[in-house]
């Protein structure tokens, strides 16, 4: 498959004053400003093929944003490059901008006080689009959104899942090779969040557009997503699949059983892991590297049944990784 979207060194660093307390400090910080650094993104390397759904995800102020705004040309690097369907994203040329689409979860790219319908005939005109095709597709995507009762009514009168239907249509009415989406289920409820998801599934499948996806609903991210990127402090630390980074991760396995006969005494099997006297049913948190080991001795045991291992599940795995990174972030470096 040919590369959708090659980043060189990509990087993006902010750079803010240190404004001092009190008015003479202020005076003198004319002539002897103190400025913070904050690397939002450290220097970044990514080949993506066209037509693969990635899932980015990290802790807030990872530099998931960042990076999504660089490669849609909203703002510039500070150092590298990066090319997007062959063309600079911060150049804005009007050939790139037709062939992808970015679409932020947390704002309204529609007009606010207009009819969606209204929305639509006003991109379509800013897209110099045929509108009687741009019509019918309008038609097709509102019904697979089954939201074609609210096309004509005022985006604010929407519900907040209604709206994220209609900026989805907003988005893809160009039919973009390209497709950056930015928490798009975020603060919607399960039917919304399933709709849209399984949309998005059927839309990737017959279409094939290159996605960019980040979500905190790891549900998305599992379901979409044919790669997942692992963002941490503007690092990427892992490039892979979901099962890879479940078999990567320190997560603990789940183990267990019962036994026919209650144990007279507690039986030790490991430094850490004691069966209790007097219990049948048993539930133990093993590691992969001790599970063979406590697996061995478990069913040694006389008249053992019901025995269970159930894998680590991702959304666990990945809110604990989460946890760990939010509370190396210092305050103020959510970007």
């Amino acid at each position: 498959m040919p590369i959708a979207i090659s980043t060189q060194n990509l990087a993006r660093i902010y750079k803010s004053y240190e404004k001092p307390e009190g008015i003479k400090a202020s005076i003198q910080g004319f002539w002897n400003r103190k400025y913070n650094e904050k690397i939002a993104l450290a220097a970044t390397n990514l080949e993506i093929e066209a037509g693969q759904i990635v899932g980015l995800v990290g802790a807030n102020g990872a530099g998931k944003t960042t990076l999504l705004k660089i490669l849609s040309g909203l703002i510039h690097p500070s150092s590298g490059d990066a090319t997007v369907l062959g063309y600079r994203p911060w150049e804005r040329k009007n050939d790139f901008l037709r062939k992808m689409s970015v679409l932020l979860g947390q704002k309204n790219q529609l007009w606010w006080d207009i009819a969606p319908l209204d929305s639509f005939a006003l991109l379509t005109e800013i897209y110099d689009l045929d509108k009687l095709s741009t019509q019918k597709r309008v038609a097709e995507l509102s019904e697979m959104l089954d939201c074609t009762s609210v096309l004509k009514t005022q985006l604010r009168r929407l519900s907040l899942g209604e709206r994220m239907k209609m900026e989805i249509i907003g988005a893809l009415l160009h039919q973009p090779q390209i497709l950056f989406l930015d928490e798009p289920t975020i603060g919607l409820d399960i039917v919304a969040q399933t709709k849209i998801r399984q949309f998005l599934a059927e839309y990737v499948r017959t279409q094939g557009p290159t996605v960019i996806l980040t979500s905190h609903y790891m549900d998305d991210i599992t379901k979409l997503a044919d790669r997942l990127l692992l963002i941490s402090k503007g690092n990427m630390v892992y490039d892979g699949t979901v099962p890879g980074f479940i078999a990567k991760s320190d997560e603990k396995q789940k183990l267990t059983f019962t036994l026919g006969q209650a144990l007279s005494s507690e039986l030790r099997l490991s430094e850490n892991i004691t069966l209790s006297a007097g219990a049948q049913s048993h539930s133990l948190q093993v590691t992969k590297n001790e599970l063979s080991k406590i697996l061995a001795q478990v069913t040694a045991l006389p008249n053992v049944h019901d025995l269970k291992i159930e894998e680590a599940d991702f959304e666990e795995i990945i809110h604990t990784f989460l946890e760990k990174e939010s509370r190396v972030l210092s305050p103020g470096d959510h970007l």
